[in-house]
């Protein structure tokens, strides 16, 4: 197949060209930089076609598609900086990329007649309660404007198309780019004692391996709403984001003190956080996907790729 990939310089959208590249297809990479900004790491989406592409310019988006004519359209790139997307200057700007930009790429794969995955997140719900979110939620109700937006992205994709799949991830890293493992690895270095909110409960999703996921789906028919984050260890066991620290600083051998905290106690955060981010998952085996390694092994495979 030929696969679109947007995003390209981002974690996600590196990670898919490579598998998509891996398994003998196709793959065209895309984002707003002239060129190819991404990792130079030597691995295929170094060396892949790449068109530069605004998603907010509805006439490049419809041409580029048009000229490429791809089978599949894996949509990766997103306004993901959630507190900055709260500053009234910036607001336009989040729903052009997240809203808008997303209507396009569906408007052009419909005339195309190709199939689409959209990556959106937890932040289409609003975070209360225990129950884990489920595919299939209609529940709606955004705390911030970056999780309206991914939700209008979603409602633009579902009502254009028939041929979709919007994945719903949280908490993500991978190698190319910042990420929370990175950014509290290197905190941890330079620092005895470091806070992390206990009041944000959900599964971390390494996009190593939610970008096979994503080439295993587009390989089928089996179009909806799916979450899709690392499994937990044991059922029912997801965790808090000092949970998910205290087990990358173990691994990387760190002895930081790690404090929890609540989300009010850390107060730094202009957008409002969901303290429910649970993904329910089982959606994925129902339709006869694997389901993404245990969020630890991914961990550790994650900090020996990335030299942390």
């Amino acid at each position: 197949m030929k696969v679109f990939v947007t995003g390209v310089c981002g974690q996600l959208g590196h990670d898919c060209v490579n598998e998509l590249i891996s398994r003998g297809h196709e793959a065209v990479g895309s984002d707003i930089q002239p060129s190819y900004s991404g990792a130079l790491d030597g691995t295929a989406v170094v060396f892949a076609p790449y068109v530069r592409l605004d998603i907010t310019n509805p006439e490049a988006v419809k041409e580029t598609i048009t000229e490429i004519r791809p089978d599949v359209i894996v949509h990766c790139a997103a306004w993901t900086a959630v507190d900055a997307a709260e500053e009234e200057e910036n607001r336009v700007k989040v729903d052009a990329i997240n809203h808008l930009g997303t209507r396009y790429i569906a408007e052009a794969a419909k005339a195309a007649d190709a199939k689409m995955v959209y990556t959106s997140t937890d932040y289409v719900f609003d975070g209360k309660g225990e129950r884990p979110w489920e595919p299939d939620d209609k529940c709606y109700a955004p705390l911030n404007v970056y999780g309206q937006s991914k939700l209008d992205g979603e409602l633009a994709v579902s009502s254009i198309l028939e041929k979709y799949f919007i994945v719903r991830i949280a908490w993500v890293f991978g190698l190319n780019g910042k990420n929370f493992i990175r950014t509290m690895i290197n905190v941890g270095r330079t620092h005895d004692v470091v806070r992390v909110v206990n009041d944000q409960i959900g599964t971390p999703t390494y996009t190593l391996d939610l970008a096979r996921l994503l080439a295993d789906m587009i390989e089928t028919d089996k179009y909806g709403y799916y979450h899709a984050t690392n499994s937990e260890s044991e059922p029912g066991g997801y965790i808090s984001w000092y949970d998910f620290c205290c087990e990358f600083y173990r691994q990387a051998g760190l002895s930081t003190q790690v404090i929890p905290v609540t989300t009010a106690e850390y107060g730094l955060s202009k957008a409002a956080r969901p303290e429910n981010s649970r993904l329910d998952k089982s959606k994925l085996e129902a339709a006869g996907f694997r389901p993404l390694p245990p969020w630890q092994d991914a961990v550790a495979r994650y900090l020996k790729e990335a030299k942390l």
